[in-house]
This record gives structure tokens, sequence and C-alpha cells, in this order.
């Protein structure tokens, strides 16, 4: 069986984007289809619909960590924040930041930047190496 960072990294040489790479590569593992993890995850990549916000391959992770490690009641919630904020604290180590414009050095939301951002093959030569340090870094905590 292939490990999840493997198929991350697949999805997203499919051209699938960042948050659909990571968290569609575990979610077969909570019970939910490739379809179903696809679609959710889908408005999050580039930073949340292309808006350079968050990297959408740590919004693709958080969630695979809620799923495994996440509140269903209210009262619980710190520990999940706590949880989340530990694997942000984490991957900004690793990458420098969690946001998208500054992991890519350009501000996709701009036409005209995505573009130079297209054009540099950031997408090519930068954000594999995210979604697959994205993957590492949540099997990681997974296992924890």
């Amino acid at each position: 069986m292939i490990d999840p960072v493997t198929i991350a990294q697949e999805r997203f040489e499919q051209k699938f984007n960042c948050s659909q790479s990571v968290f569609s590569a575990f979610a077969t593992k909570f019970g939910i289809s490739d379809e179903i993890a696809l679609k959710l995850a889908s408005p999050f990549g580039g930073g949340t619909a292309h808006q350079g916000h968050v990297c959408g391959a740590v919004t693709g992770a958080l969630m695979v960590l809620g799923l495994q490690k996440g509140n269903a009641t209210p009262e619980t919630k710190d520990e999940t924040n706590r949880l989340a904020e530990e694997y942000i604290k984490r991957f900004q180590g690793l990458h420098g930041s969690i946001l998208c414009r500054e992991l890519t050095g350009y501000d996709i939301s701009n036409p005209d930047e995505f573009q130079k951002a297209r054009e540099s093959r950031v997408f090519n030569d930068t954000c594999p190496g995210l979604v697959k340090g994205a993957a590492e870094l949540v099997s990681e905590f997974l296992d924890e």
C-alpha cells in the first residue's frame, strides 16, 4: 500500500491543489471517499481561493488532524487548538512561514503576480516540497 505522503505528492503532480493533495491522501483512513475529500478541500488551495493566506497544504493537514484528534464537544476545543498551534509552529519552523504569499514569494491574489509565479515555476519547484513537508509532519502528529 502506498503511504499518504507519496499519495499527496502524486495528487499534487496530477494538478490537484495543495490542500486537496494533503487532505485526500489521509481522508480515506477516516472513511471519507476520495471524491468527498477532494471536494471538501478544493477551496483552500493557494492560501484559500488563491488569496495567499494560510498555505493550503497546512490547511489540508489541519483538517486531517481534526479528523483524528479534533473535538466533537465545545469542552475539548482547547485541546484541538493546542494541537493545531503545535502543528503550525513546527511547520513554520521547518519552512519559515505558513502563509502562501510568503512561502512562494508571490501574492497570487493579484493576477499579474499569479502569472509571474507560474512563469517562475514556483508551483513546480517550491510547492511540491511544501506538500511533502505538510504530509510528513501530519503523519508524525498522527503517530504521536
